[in-house]
């Protein structure tokens, strides 16, 4: 673990960019608060590791099942036209899947999705809580 990851201190500022809907195999499920694109999770190691490829092949292949899993939990909840995947970790150097819906003639459609869209979109509470709600009950 280090103190500058997010992802191992839980602290405020992954409040501010997520929040928890569970625990997977070997994983954390979060909701993005940004909602441009409806249902975006992001799947987080529970350890921490910087590199997928420094993972044993049993726990790259749970990590890999806990992406797919969501993935489909987001497929089923809200009907995307295609879900894109994206693992970066330039600044945040800790294994983590964006899992981003798409849904045609909606933003960025046909190019890569934006890590912090323009539009910004934050929702209430309660369409927070609707939404986990969803994805919740196809996991």
């Amino acid at each position: 673990m280090t103190q500058s990851c997010i992802y191992c201190t839980k602290d405020e500022r992954i409040n501010n960019l997520m929040i928890e809907i569970g625990q997977l195999r070997v994983s954390t499920l979060y909701l993005f608060r940004e909602q441009t694109y409806r249902g975006r999770c992001i799947v987080a190691l529970n350890e921490h590791e910087t590199e997928f490829f420094h993972l044993s092949q049993e726990k790259q292949d749970a990590y890999m099942r806990d992406v797919a899993q969501t993935a489909q939990a987001i497929e089923k909840a809200f009907a995307p036209n295609k879900i894109n995947y994206g693992a970066f970790g330039d600044t945040m150097p800790h294994v983590h899947f964006h899992i981003v819906p798409k849904y045609e003639n909606e933003y960025t459609w046909g190019k890569m999705f934006e890590m912090n869209p323009a539009p910004n979109k934050q929702l209430s509470d309660a369409e927070y809580e609707e939404i986990i709600g969803l994805i919740k009950q196809q996991l």
